[in-house]
Parts: C-alpha cells; structure tokens; sequence
C-alpha cells in the first residue's frame, strides 16, 4: 500500500479497507508510544488547509508526531497558491521537500492534480465532494462497537454532501447496508449513488434514498447526521432550514424505530438543535466521541501505511 494516494474508498478493495481497520486496531490497542515513535522516524508530512478545522487538523498533526515525524500545517492563502500558482506546480515542489501530502480542499480536482504531480502519497482529508478519512474512521468506531460490519444497515439522515457520499461508498463496499433519508433537491452526488450501486452488486448489500427519515431509521443498527448547512453554503442558510427542519432532525422520537440497541453517530462540529437534539447526542447511545477520538487512530494507519519509509 506504501506511496498510494487516499482519494476516495472507491480506489480501495474491500481487502484493502479492512487492512486499514486492522492496522488501526493494532496501533491504538497493541503499539507503545516508543514503538509508534520509530515507524515514520524522520519523516515530514505536509498538511496543506483550505478550509478550518478542528479534529481533523489535530488528529493528523498529533498522529504525525507520534509516528515520530514532522507535520508542517500550510494555510492555502499563506502559501503561493493564495497568489495564483497553480496546484500542480505547489505539488511538484512539495514532492521534492516531503515525504507526503494531507490535504483539506474545495475541490476534488485539486487533490487529483496534486496526486498527479507529486510521487509521495496524497491523503485527502476532505473535499466538497468526498471524506474518506472521516468514513473509514466511521466504518472503524462501528466494527469496534458492533463486531461486525456486513450487514448491518445504517440510516443516514440529511445532506446529500461529502460525508454520505463517502459513507455510500464505505458501507457498500464492506457490505454494509445503507438508507439515505434527504429532500430531493439535496440528493447524493450522482457518481457516488452509481459507485454505491456497483459495489452493492458486488458485496450484497443494499442501497436506498428516500424522502422518508422513518423509513431510512427502520431497524437501522446506526442513524447518521450530518450538518444541515455545510462550509461554503452559508449563503444558503435559511433555505436549507427550510428544507431539512423539523422533518430530517435526528430525534429521540425517530430513534424509537430504529434496532433496540442502535448507536447514533455524527462527524461533527454539531449544531445542536438543528440536525439533531441535544437528548440525542448527549443520550447514552450516542458514540460520537469515541468517533471523534478514532480519527487520530485512522490518521495514524493511514499515514503508517501509506507513506514511505
């Protein structure tokens, strides 16, 4: 796996996630600080940030330094991007000083053009469009809590945005059932309903989007949400609220038709009264903290995996 770029699941096999899960699993579990130290000793690992964040930018920076390297954080308007020189040429200079490259962007093709011009790996810490670090950190905390993964069904409920479109792909490709509940003009991004449809035929499991938040929750084993009004839609407030509230909000009232021991998560920063009540996340089924935590451990296997030594 060393030198492969993380973009989406969906260049991932299903044998290839579970390494990572399993990696995972040893380096939180099994591995000693003095152990974790010597994997990537000496190593630098550019972080280059378009957008804020707080647990991603933390998790990656404190996994870097515990795999023993060096993480540089790189606001996108401090470096020569702000001023217009273009992505392949920041990637073609970055590969010649780093060792690898997470990036948090708009767009998608930005990353792609930085896989395309640097040989050290590029691990996409978000887009508009996908989250993969977030998902296999998801696919990890509910294969910790459940066991299992193949079929187990998990209700999204909300935004068709980065997040489900990735969870379309993360759970199809483990055999993971999954309901997505959402108004029609907030549907999944097309590309990621047809990966999730070709790999359901693949692994077996099943994939729905409905307008109907009860039906998406029925007998789920994991109900899912999301922000109703992501980074870069804010212009769009008051007409996703419109949208989204009160039908697609994550209640205690909606849990009741979910499986008896079903767990809620979420990717968080929350907004609490929005797309889910505080009984709900604050309630003794919601896992969304250990969820939180997981993503140091992800970042670690990731990085341990993919980056050369």
């Amino acid at each position: 796996m060393r030198g492969r770029d993380f973009l989406t699941l969906q260049d991932y096999s299903q044998k290839d996630i579970w390494q990572i899960l399993e990696k995972t699993r040893e380096l939180k579990r099994e591995t000693s600080a003095e152990e974790l130290r010597k994997i990537l000793l000496g190593k630098n690992v550019a972080m280059i940030f378009q957008k804020p964040s707080t647990r991603t930018r933390v998790s990656f920076e404190v996994a870097i330094e515990q795999l023993g390297s060096h993480a540089l954080y790189l606001d996108w308007s401090q470096l020569q991007l702000g001023r217009g020189e273009t992505v392949a040429d920041t990637a073609r200079v970055l590969d010649r000083y780093v060792d690898g490259i997470v990036a948090r962007v708009f767009a998608q093709s930005h990353l792609e053009e930085m896989a395309k011009h640097a040989a050290v790996p590029v691990i996409n810490a978000l887009s508009n469009l996908l989250h993969p670090c977030q998902i296999i950190c998801d696919l990890y905390t509910i294969w910790e809590k459940k066991r299992s993964l193949k079929g187990l069904k998990l209700a999204y409920i909300g935004d068709g945005n980065n997040v489900c479109n990735s969870l379309l792909i993360g759970c199809t490709k483990t055999g993971m059932n999954i309901s997505v509940a959402c108004p029609d003009a907030f549907k999944p991004n097309a590309k990621a309903m047809e990966w999730a449809e070709k790999n359901a035929k693949e692994t077996g499991s099943k994939v729905e989007v409905t307008a109907e938040p009860e039906k998406a929750v029925e007998n789920a084993d994991v109900i899912y949400t999301d922000v109703f009004v992501s980074m870069g839609s804010e212009a769009e407030r008051e007409k996703r609220l419109r949208a989204f509230m009160p039908k697609y909000q994550v209640t205690k009232r909606l849990f009741t038709r979910a499986a008896e021991d079903a767990i809620f998560m979420h990717c968080l920063p929350a907004h609490r009264g929005e797309e889910v009540t505080n009984e709900v996340i604050d309630g003794p089924r919601s896992i969304v903290w250990d969820q939180a935590e997981n993503k140091l451990h992800i970042a670690k296997a990731l990085l341990a995996l993919l980056v050369p030594r």
